[in-house]
């Protein structure tokens, strides 16, 4: 029982804190403000993580698994090339809008003056997807006995570049602009340059 409430404490402070970081933009939240938010001591927030930076390191785990077993699900449920690429771009963009608060993260506003480790869990996440759509480009060689005139690196840094933009888009607009408005629109026309390019 014991475990369950200290799950669900640590859960409840996540969740405060991605909340106040959709609520907040531009300031600096501190544990104080945190633990108001979540209606306990400084001091009950410590017994659950050991400092600030395992609060954002929680928040980044969690955005690590949303994305990741997602996209594997879409490797295994999808074998189309351009299919694949369409639906890790979609998903992207569409947790990004379900969690705001969470693309502050992302796009690194919320860890300035945080623990410079921090940016690099961040990094290494999106390296991580990139990663995995220059897999997904590169495949199709041999699932579909054609590749691409341009390197799979190149056109899988653009796309996450893409996807990035756009959550930078949402985060200045303080998360007016969704990122996944347009987004058919916007893939016929990424679809037609990674054919042609």
């Amino acid at each position: 029982m014991a475990a369950t409430q200290r799950k669900n404490r640590r859960q409840e402070i996540l969740q405060s804190l991605a909340g106040m970081l959709e609520t907040a933009p531009g300031e600096r939240i501190t544990t104080a403000k945190l633990a108001a938010e979540v209606g306990v001591s400084e001091a009950a927030l410590y017994r659950h993580f050991p400092s600030k930076a395992k609060m954002f390191e929680g928040l980044i785990e969690f955005i690590e698994e949303s994305l990741l077993s997602r996209i594997n699900l879409i490797l295994d449920d999808e074998k189309d090339t351009l299919a694949r690429v369409h639906h890790i771009l979609q998903l992207i963009l569409v947790f990004a809008e379900r969690n705001p608060g969470l693309c502050r993260i992302l796009n690194g506003d919320a860890l300035l003056g945080e623990n410079i480790r921090l940016r690099g869990r961040v990094q290494s996440l999106m390296e991580k997807i990139e990663v995995q759509i220059k897999q997904v480009l590169r495949e199709r060689a041999l699932r579909e006995g054609q590749g691409f005139q341009v390197s799979e690196t190149i056109l899988a840094n653009m796309l996450l570049a893409y996807a990035e933009g756009r959550i930078c888009q949402y985060v200045r607009s303080d998360f007016k602009r969704k990122p996944s408005s347009d987004f058919e629109t916007l893939w016929s026309m990424l679809r037609h340059q990674l054919l042609t390019a």
